[in-house]
C-alpha cells in the first residue's frame, strides 16, 4: 500500500488513542512516560510485526511516529499488561469498531502454534481437515466488515461456550436483528441467550434430516425454547427462504480473510506471542489497526464517490 495510506491510517489510530486516552483519564500515579505512549509503542510494534523490545530503540521510528523520549525495554513491557493501558486499548477499539448491525455474524479462526511449543495454555484443537494446537479468535462481525466483539480461547474451548459469553456483552437489539452462524452454534442455550438479547440466531440444523422428518420428540421441542423451535419450523416450511439467508454468512469469511490479507494483518502467531494474555493483547492490536485502515477506505471511497 501507498505511503499515504500508511500515514492516514496511522493518523487515525493516534487520534483514537488520544481520544481514548482522554475519556480513560489517569489510571494510578502518574509516570514519566505516559499510557497514551506505551499504547502507540505497542500498536507501532503490533503493525511491524516485531517483539516489544524492538520499540524500545529509537533506530525504529521514522516520520509517521517518533516519540521525543523511550522508555526502557523493562519498563515497556511491564507498562504494557498495566491496567490502565489495557482501559486505553480497549477504548480505542470500542471507538473505532462502533456499534452493532441489524444483521450480524459469528465464526472463529484459528491461531495455530507449533505442535511442538511449551506454551501451557495452548491446546489441541480442530481445524478445518484435523486437528492443531494453539488458540482461537472468536468474532462477532458486522454486515460492513467490523468486529464490534471478540474473544481469544485455547483451541478446545467450544465455540458455543465462547459464544454464549460473548452474548454478555451485547446490546439490547431489535426483534428484527439476526446472528448468522455456522451449524456449530447450533446448541438450544445460545438460541435462548440471542434471543434474551431481541435477536434471533440463524443456522443450519444440526439434525436436518430429522427436522425434515419431524422427529423431534415433543419433550425436546419443548425444552429447546421458543427461538429454536421458530428455526425449527423456517427450516421445515421455507428451506429455500433460510438457505438463501445463510448465503450471506460468506461475508464474515470475507471479513476474516480482509483482517490477515495485508502487510501487518493477523496472520500466524510470531514466535514472541505465547499464552493467553499475549495472544488476546496481540490480537486486540490487529484488530485496532485493521478498524483504522477500514475507516480510511470508507474515507476514500467517499471521496472517489463524490
Amino acid at each position: 500500500m501507498d505511503r499515504t495510506f500508511d500515514a492516514e491510517v496511522w493518523a487515525r489510530v493516534v487520534a483514537a488513542v488520544k481520544a481514548a486516552a482522554r475519556a480513560v483519564g489517569r489510571v494510578g500515579r502518574k509516570c514519566v512516560y505516559s499510557d497514551q505512549l506505551i499504547v502507540l509503542m505497542y500498536l507501532w510494534c503490533v503493525w511491524h510485526d516485531r517483539p516489544l523490545c524492538w520499540a524500545a530503540d529509537r533506530a525504529h521510528y521514522n516520520t509517521l511516529f517518533r516519540p521525543r523520549k523511550l522508555p526502557s525495554v523493562s519498563q515497556f513491557t511491564r507498562r504494557v499488561k498495566t491496567h490502565g493501558v489495557q482501559l486505553i486499548l480497549q477504548e480505542t477499539h470500542d471507538l473505532l469498531a462502533g456499534c452493532f448491525t441489524p444483521v450480524c455474524f459469528i465464526d472463529g479462526k484459528p491461531l495455530t502454534v507449533s505442535p511442538v511449543s511449551r506454551d501451557p495454555q495452548a491446546a489441541r484443537g480442530h481445524i478445518s481437515g484435523g486437528f492443531a494446537k494453539g488458540y482461537k479468535l472468536h468474532a462477532m462481525m458486522t454486515e460492513d466488515g467490523r468486529i464490534p466483539l471478540w474473544s481469544v480461547m485455547p483451541l478446545n474451548v467450544a465455540e458455543q461456550s465462547v459464544a454464549l459469553a460473548l452474548c454478555d456483552a451485547l446490546p439490547v437489539m431489535s426483534q428484527e436483528s439476526l446472528i448468522l452462524a455456522d451449524s456449530n452454534y447450533d446448541s438450544a442455550p445460545l438460541h435462548k441467550r440471542v434471543a434474551a438479547t431481541g435477536a434471533r440466531l440463524l443456522t443450519p440444523l444440526r439434525g436436518q434430516m430429522q427436522v425434515k422428518n419431524d422427529q423431534h420428540h415433543p419433550v425436546t421441542l419443548r425444552q429447546m425454547g421458543v427461538a429454536r423451535r421458530e428455526l425449527i419450523q423456517l427450516w421445515r416450511d421455507h428451506e429455500d427462504l433460510a438457505e438463501h439467508m445463510m448465503h450471506h454468512r460468506v461475508l464474515v469469511e470475507g471479513g476474516l480473510s480482509a483482517l490477515t490479507s495485508y502487510g501487518g494483518g493477523l496472520g500466524s502467531l510470531p514466535a514472541w506471542t505465547r499464552r493467553l494474555g499475549r495472544v488476546t493483547r496481540w490480537v486486540g492490536g490487529k484488530i485496532i489497526l485493521y478498524h483504522a485502515r477500514w475507516h480510511v477506505r470508507k474515507v476514500r471511497c467517499r471521496a472517489a464517490a463524490a
